[in-house]
């Protein structure tokens, strides 16, 4: 059975930047699965999947527009120094988690601050960038088995 629609996919993956660099793996460990179409991959990622059989392994370079998207300079916000707690510790790159109008939370990136203001990054960390998939798949089944 091939990746499709209506499958169940059991896969070892990892993503790395163009320069080699990895960002995420589970090589080395058990395989992960999902359903196509579940919202677990992106969707770029999945479509490159369609028509791998159970053995098959390929690395796939997948372009900003398939992964997280290119930035958006409206996801780069000013934000007042007065609305993080004080003794807040701030720093370039830190990862900082904000409360959504959901009641969820939502991270960004603080690139810069001064007394005044904070200028928060809510881009993906990875928008903008290509990313080298390797994926191995283990098992395709039809999806509702489980």
């Amino acid at each position: 059975m091939a990746v499709g629609e209506g499958t169940r996919v059991y896969l070892n993956f990892s993503l790395s930047l163009e320069d080699g660099s990895e960002v995420d793996s589970n090589f080395g460990g058990d395989a992960v699965d999902f359903v196509v179409g579940d919202g677990r991959l992106p969707e770029g990622f999945e479509r490159r999947l369609y028509g791998m059989v159970a053995g098959e392994r390929q690395m796939f370079s997948v372009p900003p527009a398939d992964a997280f998207g290119e930035p958006n300079e409206h996801n780069v916000q000013q934000l007042p120094r007065g609305q993080f707690e004080e003794g807040t510790r701030l720093e370039k790159g830190l990862v900082h988690y904000f409360a959504d109008a959901a009641g969820g939370e939502v991270a960004g990136v603080i690139t810069e601050f001064d007394e005044q203001r904070v200028v928060v990054d809510f881009n993906h960390p990875l928008a903008g960038r290509t990313l080298l998939f390797d994926a191995h798949i283990h098992r395709v089944e039809p999806a509702e088995l489980h």
